[in-house]
């Protein structure tokens, strides 16, 4: 069972990455593009995932996974029960959301620094 304080650091070690709070809600940025979000009681988390991957995404585990409201569909974007995340892939997810929104040198100096994942 993954919770916010598993993904925390992460998010705020990532480069260009910070946090930030919006409507008392956690969310994590690069410049102005959001890749991470929590809600205001920290069991969900919404993360940056490509339209055209997440309904398979959500057909394949809708225990942990669930679409965001209609008015977020336009966005890449999907939602994540985080009681239903182990710690691991919690963080894998916030890896993968902040991959979407950095240049790919910044990804690929995180994957040389961190050969074995985020784990």
């Amino acid at each position: 069972m993954a919770v916010l304080d598993d993904v925390r650091p992460l998010g705020q070690q990532l480069e260009r990455s910070y946090e930030v709070y919006v409507h008392g809600r956690l969310k994590f940025r690069v410049k102005q593009l959001v890749y991470v979000a929590f809600s205001a009681d920290e069991t969900v988390m919404g993360f940056a995932f490509p339209k055209e991957e997440r309904a398979a995404l959500v057909a394949s585990e809708p225990q942990k996974f669930h679409l965001p409201s209609t008015l977020d569909l336009r966005f890449n974007w999907v939602h994540a029960h985080l009681a239903a995340l182990d710690a691991t892939e919690a963080r894998e997810l916030v890896v993968e959301a902040w991959r979407m929104v950095v240049p790919q040198k910044v990804s690929r100096a995180y994957d040389l620094a961190h050969p074995r994942g985020p784990g």
